[in-house]
């Protein structure tokens, strides 16, 4: 008989877990720290839970069935790529990057991904699956654990990893939430973003959840036509819905929205769509993130020259738009940005 796993459940499912076990429910709130807070990786290590209670949770639950089944290191040591495998075989990719502000983990939602963005590895082979509340929580739980003999602790969320967030939706608004629980990994709302390709439905549902999340949209063009050949989504939810949402999200939870502009060299990076873009944003409460463009084997695209990019930011930041260049980690270990995929027994 398969256990079922508990990693993924609220406080109040935790509860219900104990009573259904004919304990009290504040067993279930000790069960909660012993998951989230000391990271048990059995119910033997839960001491101050009675043992024949232990050993029956033992019969019936597991923590998770998540494991790592590949890790990798590069950048230095400032980015380290995990292989999470589960039990019906299927794996994704996590990186955790490493900040002199602390330690940020880059989450996936989906085993593969439908939108086929030529920019970006994850959806090369499609999409294969959606990933549980507990799989994307298997993601940390298991990083975190390596951290913890160490002292490190992730501070920082970016569900940036393979899959398109908003089309996995209630599993990860179920996920935000339950990390930023007081009795979950507590991280603060403003420390996770979410990132998406453009999903106009999504991004509106996600302004009336009343969370402090910052929106992360894969921008990367300034009009419809040259967008349309790099973000297919757009052809569905062009330029005017999008922004219009982001403005919605925005004027809804006082966030302002960060724009991802990969710079592929000779395709987006002209000065003068530097300047499309400009008055493009100009109404939309944001920052924009330029992010040299990280080669991926199913596209023969090139990363912009620095010129390009100081160019290109230039004319931005005189037009009055906030912009950043960020620096890229992770890449000789194919986990920087865009380069995360669907990849099991490939290394």
């Amino acid at each position: 008989m398969s256990r079922e796993s508990l990693l993924g459940y609220r406080l109040e499912d935790l509860e219900q877990v104990a009573r259904d076990n004919g304990l009290s429910a504040f067993r279930g709130r000790q069960i909660a720290r012993w998951i989230y807070l000391r990271r048990a990786s059995d119910f033997g290590e839960m001491t101050d839970l009675p043992g024949a209670a232990r050993e029956e949770l033992a019969l019936r639950y597991t923590i998770t069935g998540a494991q790592v089944r590949g890790h990798w290191t590069g950048s230095g040591g400032a980015a380290e790529k995990y292989l999470v495998g589960f039990p019906d075989g299927a794996a994704v990719e996590t990186v955790l990057m490493r900040y002199r502000h602390g330690d940020t983990l880059c989450l996936s939602t989906q085993v593969g991904c439908a939108y086929g963005c030529p920019f970006c590895a994850s959806g090369a082979d499609g999409l294969v699956r959606d990933l549980s509340v507990e799989e994307i929580l298997a993601q940390w739980y298991l990083v975190q654990r390596s951290l913890d003999p160490l002292g490190d602790r992730v501070s920082r969320l970016v569900y940036m990893g393979s899959g398109e967030p908003l089309a996995n939706y209630d599993a990860v608004v179920r996920s935000l939430r339950l990390f930023n629980s007081a009795e979950g990994p507590a991280i603060g709302s403003r420390r996770m973003t979410l990132s998406t390709v453009g999903v106009v439905p999504g991004i509106r549902a996600l302004a009336e959840e009343s969370m402090q999340v910052t929106l992360a949209i894969s921008l990367h063009a300034p009009n419809d036509y040259l967008r349309s050949q790099i973000v297919p989504i757009n052809r569905r939810y062009p330029l005017g819905q999008l922004l219009s949402a982001a403005r919605h999200y925005a004027n809804r939870t006082g966030r302002r929205v960060s724009f991802e502009y990969a710079m592929i060299r000779g395709i987006n990076d002209h000065p003068d769509l530097a300047r499309e873009l400009a008055i493009l944003l100009e109404d939309t409460p944001c920052h924009v993130n330029l992010i040299r463009f990280n080669p991926v084997q199913s596209s023969s695209w090139e990363g912009s020259d620095d010129r390009s990019i100081e160019q290109f930011r230039d004319v931005l930041s005189l037009s009055g738009i906030a912009v950043t260049v960020r620096r890229s980690i992770g890449d000789d270990i194919e986990g920087a940005c865009g380069q995360l995929r669907r990849r099991f027994g490939e290394d």
